[in-house]
Parts: structure tokens; sequence; C-alpha cells
């Protein structure tokens, strides 16, 4: 059997790259891009799934069904990219010959061995997100490496903070007149940390407005946000834009202890029933077990829910009062319809005007996921996702392409959008020293 062959560097792409990302083949570069017809099986299988996977399955296979339709898929079809992609039919293959079971793994990978066989001038390489296949690949000398279209690690991503060396006349100036232009390149609401060039202990912090073209001072409230004062920098930064009524899109990313989820409870019962600005406040998260599920609950639909919502409820107890008084009062806030707290689970569909709408855990959520949550999002609703991306629980994300840390690139510079990553833990010293050194 002989390949076609149209571009030197050739990719074979595993199953798996693409239930992870629908589109993945729009994202090499220009390349000969081999599809093994175990991977169409594969594919056909996970289509009535209901889930991630059968949604980027079906949307594999009609972006394939359209490939189809401009040319033949065993001879290649160009793509915008300047890749071609081929539907490449399975054979026996040299790992199989050498007493390897015929399985879907081991036809992909003979797949990128005869390719390599081949053409053993061009650079061939197979694609998968299974460590394992990428280590039998290893074995037989052929190049082999994950999936990973975005940023490598989660360190690389915006911070949505930036250190500026000034004068003590740009200082002071930004205290007396409450405003301050600088001529570096800013992001809409990126948070500034202003040191004197001279003096490292004279400084400024401030919020940059695209819309004024300045940094302007922090919202700082004059009394406690429902109990809660900021305990560093970053969360007088958090605090800024959960209050700021201009932000309608928050993201908060940090370790455990650090205050994401209280501060934007705080600010959302503040914003709710102290100042009326939203009618509702809808606080919801993803279900994902930690670990081994421990299987069907008993109960009504609230009782089922009550575990998985539970660290919500503590938080909301928490800023009400210790004891049995502050359990009253947050069932009270839920009976009245001022606090909603509800799983992800049926929210497509939904249209969410006017309320305050926290969505915590958000790093165990897909791109996919993020935006059929944001676009619920009705007139004067503020969304706030909150996550650790180093605790995520679902199985097909990871900390570089979690749905938390996407929203975070897409929204970046945009005029109502605000990002802070909060480093410092508050919740305790233990808590801390955990979240550092385990």
């Amino acid at each position: 059997m002989s390949f076609p062959s149209k571009l030197d560097t050739k990719i074979v792409v595993d199953t798996n790259v693409i239930l992870f990302d629908a589109m993945a083949l729009k994202k090499f570069p220009a390349a000969d891009i081999h599809i093994p017809f175990a991977v169409i099986e594969e594919i056909d299988r996970f289509k009535r799934d209901m889930g991630e996977n059968g949604r980027n399955a079906r949307h594999f296979s009609r972006f394939i069904d359209v490939l189809r339709s401009k040319g033949t898929l065993s001879q290649g079809v160009k793509l915008d990219s300047g890749s071609y992609i081929y539907i490449t039919i399975d054979f026996k293959s040299e790992a199989v010959a050498n007493g390897m079971r015929d399985n879907n793994d081991n036809r992909i990978l003979g797949t990128a061995l005869a390719l390599q066989k081949e053409f053993p001038d061009s650079d061939v390489s197979l694609v998968s997100k299974d460590i394992n296949l990428r280590i039998k690949a290893d074995v037989f000398g052929l190049k082999a490496k994950d999936y990973e279209p975005v940023s490598d690690t989660y360190e690389d991503t915006y911070l949505g903070v930036k250190e500026l060396e000034v004068s003590s006349a740009d200082i002071d100036q930004f205290y007396n007149k409450k405003s301050i232009e600088l001529e570096d390149k800013l992001y809409a609401n990126q948070y500034i940390i202003m040191r004197d060039q001279a003096n490292r202990n004279h400084s400024a912090i401030g919020r940059y407005s695209d819309k004024d073209k300045c940094v302007v001072p922090l919202i700082t409230p004059a009394d406690s946000v429902w109990g809660i004062h900021p305990r560093n920098m970053e969360q007088s930064f958090a605090l800024d834009c959960l209050l700021n009524d201009d932000i309608k899109f928050v993201s908060l990313v940090g370790k455990a202890g650090t205050g994401k989820t209280l501060m934007a409870i705080a600010a959302g019962l503040s914003k709710t029933l102290d100042e009326g600005i939203f009618q509702k406040l809808l606080v919801s998260r993803p279900i994902f077990p930690m670990g081994r599920d421990i299987g069907f609950l008993p109960g009504d639909i609230g009782e089922k829910l009550n575990p998985w919502m539970q660290p919500i409820f503590d938080n909301v107890e928490f800023l009400m009062g210790e004891g049995k008084k502050a359990a009253g009062r947050a069932q009270e806030l839920i009976n009245q319809g001022m606090l909603n707290i509800e799983p992800l689970t049926y929210i497509r569909g939904r249209s969410i005007p006017n309320q305050y709408l926290i969505v915590d855990e958000a790093q165990n959520l897909s791109p996919h996921e993020i935006k059929t949550i944001v676009t619920r999002a009705g007139s004067g609703t503020k969304v706030i996702l909150t996550g650790d991306p180093y605790q995520i629980d679902n199985p097909y994300v990871d900390a570089a392409n979690s749905g938390l840390m996407y929203a975070v690139e897409r929204f970046k510079g945009e005029n109502i959008a605000a990002h802070i990553t909060l480093v410092k833990g508050e919740r305790s010293e233990l808590a801390e020293l955990a979240a550092n050194i385990l």
C-alpha cells in the first residue's frame, strides 16, 4: 500500500484528540494530516454520547462530511490552513506483525509507522493524548507528541496585573488628581502596581480605565463587604472588579484558600441585598466528584444536590454569621427568591437577566460549556467565574485547556471584563502551607 503525498510534514491524529477538540485539524500547521480508518470507527461509537465527547464526535463527523463534498478524502482535501486531510485505510502494520494485539490503538500506530517507512525523509509524527500510545511510538522510533492547542502551562496566561516603575512625581500626581496617564501599553481593566524608581516603598495601585485612557483608583468601600476586608493587594483588586457595575464579566483564578468564592459571594450579597443593583444572586457549580463516586443519593432533587452544593452554603452561612441562625437566614433568602444555589446541569436554553451569577469551580468546564453559560447572561447580568486550574476533577480537561483559562485569554482587554490571579492564601496557615508544598 502507498500513501498519497503533497507536503513533507505528515501527522497522524488519534481519536482522543478529536474528542478533546473537534476542530483540532484546523489548528495544525500546514501538513498532510492522516485520519486512520480506526479513528472513524471509534468516533462513530461516541456520536450518541450525550456529553462533551458525543458533541465533539458529531461536530467532527459533520466537518468531515463537508470536506467529502469538496474532494476525495482518500487522495486529500485541502483546508484553508494549507493542510491536506486524508482518511487512511487500516492494514496489518509492522506493530501488529511483531506480535502486538490487533486493536485500534495499534492500527493507528501502524499507520504512522507505515508513513514513516514510506517517507523516510519527511517529518512524520503521531499526535495523541494517550500517554501509553506515545510510549509505544517512542519504542518504534516514531515521533509522538501531546495535543496542546494553547499555552503549555497555566503560568503563561494573562494575570490581570502589571507592575510599572514610575517617578515619585507620577505617584504623587496619582494621589492628588485620582488619575494618571501612562505611556505603557495596558489592557482595559488591567490592575497596575506603580512603584517609585528611587524608593520602592513609595507606591500606588490602580486600575487602567480604557474609557478614560488613564489609571484610576480602586473602589474602596468605607465599611466591610458583609464582614469581608481585603487582606492583600490581589484581594483589593478582586473586590474592585466584583463591586464595579461597569464590569460585567470577572474571572478569579487562584489556589485553594485565596478567597475567590467567599469574596464573590460577599460582593454578590452586597450588590443584591444592600444596593439592589441586581434582582437575585445565583451561585452555581458543575457536578464532578473528587475521587470515586459513592453512587446514587436518596431523596428529592434538593436532597440529592445538597452534598454538591454544600461548599456554597458553607460560604453563605459564614457571611451570615455563625450557628443555626445563619443557616436560617440563608434559607430565608432562598425562600424569598433573593438567593439561588443550583447546579449548572440545566442552564442550557435559559435567559438570566438582572442577576449576579457566580460560577464556582469553573476550572472543570470545557470552553464550549463556558460559552454556553456566559451566553445565558441577559440584560443587566454580571458573570463571575472562579476556579483553581490545579484542582481539576474533569478527566477531559487540563490546566492549560480548561474553559476557565480559555475565557481569561479571550476576554483579555475587553472593556466590560476583568481578571485577577490570586496568589496568597488567607484561609489558614495550614491551608496555605498545604497548597504550596503538597
